[in-house]
């Protein structure tokens, strides 16, 4: 049970507080409620350029890092398509140094011609080498747009094309943070071993100036339903052929994520599991099978991966993976197997509640959800699924018309072929 106290200031700003006395560690997390699914769509990758620029100093802080270190802490952020988190660990001694920096840049960020170029750099250099000098770098950048057609969720965070972040303008740039980076689209965090009422008033002392900002919520267009079978093939220089089947399924808040969630981890979680022992164990087909969930906000994906071993058909391969797919849908999960996936869901969530920083981080995220009692009670709607829920929603998202299958193939060439067929 994590338990929590949460203020909203007259600015908009979110503040919610968990008192921790196990560590002298301070966590302040700031989530601002922008991801790549909230830009334009011929100005993708705003929203990661963004969070490289919120590390380039404001008015009254040229150093975040040096400031830190000073303070005994660190910091560190990440994006994705449904928000950006920024969060920073430093002994509660120290805290209001963490409550400086954050508001200073949420007020004055140091955004200037320079920086941007600076940090476009970087990103141009982190996309070459994550996205296309990597082996299987590109999957993301190819299965998105294969299984999206209209929602923004068809481009990855590092954005449709690089050219739009050599394109980006000062002008365009400081737009973007007058649209998402204001306190009534922010939720600080805040775990320390500090009465609540104290925290408060700090962040009051540090946030309460600074000025609510209307902001435009992109009313995003809903995916429309997928009715036939999506394939992509290319060829690439990689050391194995691979699969990848994307499965649309319902949004974050949906009951049926939770039967999702253990539905995957039926098929692959461990050596037990199900596509571990009949794929990889009793056939010569696989060096591995996965399945997992997106854990998008908006209606996300169920991807089921394999890496072939050399030779191995591409379709006989399809065909195994189809068959365990068929079974799902047909025949009800195992008692034993669902009670195993559930302790492990259990055992996880106990574990990631030992971590300040898990906990400040999960609060976040529940209240942007707009269900923070989440973060308390998702484990009952996981106790309650069933082996028929699971039959269920195996039976719905497993439909080949549903499907968005990418022929990832190995080649020895330096040059690459693509196909399409939708």
């Amino acid at each position: 049970m994590i338990e929590y106290k949460k203020f909203i200031l007259k600015n908009g700003l979110t503040l919610l507080v968990h008192r921790d006395s196990s560590s002298p560690i301070a966590v302040v997390n700031m989530l601002y409620k922008v991801g790549a699914r909230d830009e334009n769509p011929e100005k993708t990758g705003f929203a990661h350029l963004f969070e490289h620029l919120m590390f380039s100093g404001s008015k009254n802080v040229k150093s975040f890092d040096g400031e830190l270190q000073i303070a005994g802490g660190e910091n560190n952020a990440f994006t994705c398509n449904d928000y950006t988190n920024y969060y920073i660990t430093l002994p509660k001694e120290n805290i209001e140094t963490a409550l400086w920096i954050e508001s200073d840049r949420m007020l004055y960020p140091n955004i200037t011609q320079q920086n941007i170029d600076t940090q476009r750099n970087v990103v141009i250099e982190e996309f070459n080498q994550r996205y296309l000098n990597q082996p299987y770098g590109d999957v993301w950048l190819l299965l998105r747009p294969l299984a999206y057609k209209v929602h923004p969720y068809r481009w990855a965070t590092i954005g449709k094309s690089i050219e739009h972040i050599k394109n980006a303008k000062l002008d365009d740039v400081e737009h973007f943070f007058d649209l998402h980076y204001s306190p009534n689209n922010a939720i600080i965090s805040i775990v320390a071993d500090i009465e609540h009422e104290k925290i408060y008033e700090l962040v009051e002392k540090w946030f309460g100036e600074i000025p609510y900002r209307t902001n435009v919520r992109r009313r995003l267009p809903a995916e429309p339903q997928q009715t036939e079978l999506r394939t992509l093939t290319v060829e690439r220089n990689v050391p194995l052929t691979c699969l990848y089947k994307a499965y649309k399924i319902c949004n974050r808040q949906n009951p049926d994520y939770y039967v999702y969630d253990l539905l995957t981890d039926i098929l692959s979680s461990g050596k037990s599991s199900r596509l571990y022992q009949n794929l990889i164990k009793n056939t010569k087909l696989f060096a591995g099978v996965n399945a997992f969930i997106s854990g998008d906000i908006d209606e996300g994906l169920l991807i089921v991966s394999a890496r072939l071993l050399p030779d191995v058909d591409i379709k006989q391969a399809e065909a195994a993976i189809n068959n365990e797919i068929e079974k799902m849908r047909t025949t009800k999960a195992f008692e034993y197997e669902l009670e195993k996936v559930k302790n492990k869901v259990e055992a996880s969530q106990i574990y990631s509640e030992t971590s300040i920083l898990n906990k400040a981080m999960m609060l976040g995220y529940y209240e942007m959800l707009g269900n923070i009692d989440l973060i308390n009670d998702e484990l009952k709607y996981y106790r309650a699924i069933t082996a028929a829920d699971i039959m269920r929603v195996s039976e719905n998202v497993f439909a080949n018309e549903r499907c968005s299958t990418l022929y990832y193939k190995s080649t020895q060439q330096n040059s690459f072929t693509m196909q399409i067929n939708e």
